[in-house]
């Protein structure tokens, strides 16, 4: 990566570039804490969304060496991956009020999937943004930053063109890439950049934040339904505040059942009831029984299976009848990809656990 260590450039004294940023394209950010025209409208993953380093919920080891970097004025290129929901563009664009305060939407240059990302693009408006000097009063003029969001969605094409214009306008500006799945970076660009990876957040972290939310917007949720909510969001605090505040608008008291039903997703006791058929009823009746419970509550297939996958890891049975199981549900998962009959998969989910219940049987003998 070129010039790592060379120190950034940076003047707080008012800078203008010669070429803003006028795209209005990409992720919505209330700026510098301004409470949104319509607060009550304003989805809260942006009303709550992070504006300093300091409010990022979780990774603080990564949090404080960007901050280092920063304050040290040796920010290198960055290539942040990970799952959604876990803090990557708000810790660039924290960054970006860190360096330019006020003007930071004048000194950045956001794109992410809803803009084209083929190769004119890099060509035409990232290059001319990168090779625009920044008017500064100060001795020394400011380095910019391309925030290149949802990076994975670049074609091929795009990121081969991208390599040679990082190097060429080091000296004025920084880049950084965000991306969900980093195999699809190719390596030259990859090798460029300081890469970190934000893992899914520790329920520790998604609760704290979603109390906070709770307390500002004084809303009535039980402890029960905090744990449901925290458990759907799979680690993604995007997905847990839009879970919260869609199951507010639906019901004022917020439950463990209303997170379940706002959601869609099978109650914990329906999963039972449902491994309970699946492990005792002959194959007719325990078809007849699911299918049933499936139209009337709505719930859809593939949840069935991950959430009974989840159930066969904490019951006690044999290792190689618990091995056939997940490999048969994870068969069924697969099929129910590529919108194969639900009827027919869950018939073969049934004959799996019929199979498994004769194995059990067997050793029982």
């Amino acid at each position: 990566m070129a010039d790592v260590s060379s120190p950034m450039d940076i003047d707080h004294n008012g800078e203008k570039p010669n070429k803003p940023n006028s795209s209005s394209k990409g992720k919505t950010v209330v700026v510098d804490g301004t409470p949104p025209a319509h607060p009550k409208s304003t989805p809260w993953v942006e009303k709550y969304r992070p504006q300093s380093l300091d409010d990022v919920a979780a990774h603080r080891d990564i949090i404080d060496t960007i901050e280092r970097l920063t304050n040290e004025k040796k920010l290198p290129h960055l290539l942040l991956y990970g799952p959604p929901g876990t803090g990557k563009t708000s810790t660039i664009l924290a960054v970006a009020r860190k360096l330019y305060g006020s003007e930071y939407r004048k000194m950045i240059l956001e794109l992410n999937a809803s803009d084209d990302r083929g190769i004119d693009v890099v060509r035409q408006q990232i290059q001319d943004f990168a090779s625009s000097q920044s008017f500064s009063f100060g001795p020394r003029a400011s380095v910019k930053l391309v925030l290149l969001d949802e990076a994975d969605a670049m074609t091929k094409d795009a990121q081969f063109a991208l390599r040679r214009v990082i190097e060429k306008y080091t000296k004025s500006t920084r880049f950084a890439l965000i991306c969900n799945h980093v195999n699809k970076i190719i390596p030259a660009l990859q090798s460029r950049c300081t890469r970190f990876r934000f893992a899914p957040l520790d329920p520790v972290h998604v609760t704290g934040r979603v109390r906070h939310v709770i307390e500002s917007e004084r809303l009535d949720v039980t402890e029960t339904g905090l744990a449901a909510l925290v458990r759907l969001s799979s680690g993604d605090m995007r997905k847990a505040l839009n879970i919260l505040q869609a199951t507010h608008m639906a019901s004022q008291h917020i439950t463990e059942e209303a997170v379940y039903l706002c959601t869609g997703n099978p109650l914990p006791k329906d999963i039972e009831q449902i491994c309970f058929w699946l492990l005792n009823e002959p194959f007719s009746d325990g078809f007849k029984h699911i299918a049933e419970m499936k139209n009337r509550k709505g719930l859809a297939m593939v949840d069935i299976v991950r959430e009974v996958t989840m159930f066969v890891f904490r019951i006690k049975m044999p290792s190689d009848v618990r091995v056939k199981l997940i490999n048969d549900m994870a068969d069924i998962e697969y099929r129910l990809t590529f919108g194969c009959n639900d009827k027919l998969q869950l018939g073969s989910l049934i004959a799996s656990f019929t199979g498994a219940r004769s194995a059990l049987v067997a050793v029982a003998k």
